[in-house]
């Protein structure tokens, strides 16, 4: 195998430069292993501790995944398509599982939730959306959702606690009907949505619930529920690592009017 020269850059970068191009030209498809360390260490003419230091290069980007003592793999990515604008879809779902649950079986994931379920003080962002007064009371459902083992995103709502404390929205379970209909059930049936979506880097508690590598920016998506009168009664916060999501949005023309 010929060594590859390498140029003035730091060589654990040009060794990540060198095996990214691979990657995007598809010399290295997902799911692919990567030449060994020593094969790497002989490739480059360099030093094994930096061959591992380019190697954890690709590893922080998401691009590659280790599963010692195998080896190193590119990672194979199947994105969860988010659709902001199905959400008030009515469409049947199982007697066991939430929409979430019932769509992500049946594209073929192995879908699961952890759900928890607290009263607390409005945080302000809330409060503000929800128009509460300040010291008011929420109940916050907190879930994070798993594909195929892995954590995709998190999902939390807050609720007013006046409207649905004794509700099933306070158990930390599966809604099957949707968190929706049971505000619908209680009066207080959602007919607008405002749409929010904000693109940061995520917060060290977002980097914990969802296990993200260094320097993965998510998706911040804020939706406020409104009845016909006008009160926001919902506020849900979705926060899409941008590693496993697209994002779809469906638009469609009104149609004029002859006249």
């Amino acid at each position: 195998m010929a060594v590859r020269k390498l140029g003035r850059k730091p060589y654990k970068q040009q060794i990540a430069d060198d095996l990214r191009e691979q990657i995007a030209d598809g010399t290295l498809n997902p799911g692919d292993q990567l030449p060994t360390e020593a094969d790497l260490e002989k490739r480059y003419g360099v030093a094994r501790g930096t061959v591992r230091q380019g190697l954890e290069i690709l590893v922080n980007e998401g691009l590659i995944v280790s599963a010692r003592p195998k080896g190193h793999f590119v990672r194979e990515r199947k994105p969860m398509v988010f659709r902001p604008q199905g959400e008030f879809r009515s469409r049947p779902y199982t007697p066991e599982m939430d929409a979430f649950m019932t769509e992500s079986s049946a594209d073929g994931r192995e879908p699961r939730q952890v759900i928890e379920v607290s009263i607390l003080e409005a945080p302000p962002e809330i409060a503000k959306r929800l128009q509460l007064e300040s010291g008011q009371l929420v109940a916050v459902r907190r879930r994070v959702r798993f594909l195929d083992g892995e954590p995709f995103n998190i999902n939390d709502s807050y609720f007013p606690l006046d409207l649905v404390q004794d509700s099933e929205i306070m158990r930390p379970q599966n809604i099957t009907q949707g968190a929706n209909e049971v505000l619908a059930s209680l009066g207080y049936r959602q007919v607008r949505a405002l749409d929010e979506l904000y693109v940061r880097m995520p917060t060290p508690e977002e980097v914990k619930r969802l296990d993200l590598s260094p320097g993965t920016p998510v998706g911040y998506h804020v939706c406020t529920g409104y009845t016909q009168e006008g009160k926001p009664v919902r506020v849900a916060i979705t926060v899409l690592p941008g590693d496993r999501h697209v994002i779809s949005y469906e638009r469609r023309r009104e149609t004029e009017d002859p006249s």
